[in-house]
């Protein structure tokens, strides 16, 4: 007996089940060369990516925008305001269903869990926030925790959007233990030892060997997952630069005029990620990969999806849809 395909991604967010079948005969038309094919992958490679990247893409549009158009004399303060504007989007995430009720959690521990550390970072004089407003704690804008909540987002759609699968995963709670031992790092550098590089080393050990699977359309794809982690580490330093320049938050050295942040912060971003990292994966078990018998090839699954009727697939989505 062959194995189906396994459904579009789209299924998991009901506003998107309609176009499932325009997508899949779109598919079948591209799939028609090995050129085309190749392109519309790197496409739906492309369109996953933002689709994961919802939450965060918002709030640096929010950053941009009122940094070029939000009036200074305004009765609520920019800070306010992105901070109502985050929590509207959060909520029209849960309302449309595009974020589950557990992922909120998680998201919301991070938040909760940025916003400690954004508390002890202003006080010591790490970065400031230069403006005024009235939603904050300390120094800290309550907002300021969203930008965590970004990543913490971003790890929770790309993980259900393509269908993560991994070889040699490290036991959930090894990685707990080093993200515990982060957090406390972030800490106790100001006034102790800094064992950042003992800390990147146990990370690199941890994930030397796991292999990420990732389906962006029929086949699987893989790569090291301590790739991943610094490629999306390169992106979250990109976007603090975005907010650094738009006067968002500022470092020290860029009190008299803008400059590029320093690439050390890559470094910190990068463990701030395995803890975002180990709170998702406590709502979702990463999952073993394994060859079983009787499976098709990649290859051959592949065409079977590109001949399949279409309403083959939209019963099978129809039944991805809660009772």
């Amino acid at each position: 007996m062959h194995h189906l395909p396994n459904p579009s991604a789209a299924a998991i967010w009901p506003p998107l089940r309609r176009f499932i079948a325009g997508e899949h005969r779109l598919g079948r038309f591209m799939a028609r060369r090995r050129s085309t094919s190749a392109c519309y992958e790197f496409f739906r490679f492309g369109v996953k990516q933002a689709w994961a990247c919802l939450f965060g893409g918002i709030a640096v549009f929010l950053m941009i925008a009122t940094w070029r158009f939000y009036p200074q004399d305004a009765p609520l303060a920019r800070y306010d305001f992105l901070f109502l504007c985050m929590i509207a989007v959060q909520i029209a995430l849960l309302a449309g269903r595009l974020e589950s009720l557990e992922e909120a959690k998680v998201i919301l521990i991070y938040h909760l869990v940025g916003t400690v550390m954004e508390l002890f970072k202003t006080e010591v004089g790490s970065w400031i926030y230069p403006e005024p407003n009235f939603f904050r704690i300390g120094g800290v804008p309550l907002f300021s925790g969203f930008m965590y909540s970004c990543i913490g987002s971003y790890i929770c759609r790309a993980w259900r959007l393509f269908d993560f699968e991994f070889t040699a995963h490290p036991r959930r709670l090894a990685f707990a233990a080093l993200s515990v031992a982060i957090y406390v790092n972030f800490f106790s550098h100001h006034y102790m030892l800094d064992l950042r590089w003992l800390l990147f080393a146990l990370a690199g050990w941890l994930l030397f060997r796991t292999r990420v699977y990732f389906r962006v359309w029929h086949e699987h794809r893989s790569m090291p997952l301590l790739l991943g982690l610094v490629l999306v580490t390169l992106f979250i330093w990109l976007s603090e630069n975005i907010g650094t320049f738009t006067k968002i938050w500022i470092y020290p050295s860029q009190r008299h005029g803008w400059s590029m942040v320093s690439v050390d912060k890559i470094g910190s971003w990068f463990l701030l990620l395995i803890i975002s990292y180990t709170l998702v994966s406590l709502i979702n078990k990463p999952r073993e990969r394994r060859v079983r018998s009787g499976r098709l090839s990649a290859r051959s699954v592949a065409s079977a999806a590109w001949r399949g009727p279409v309403t083959d697939n939209l019963c099978r989505f129809k039944a991805l849809k809660p009772k």
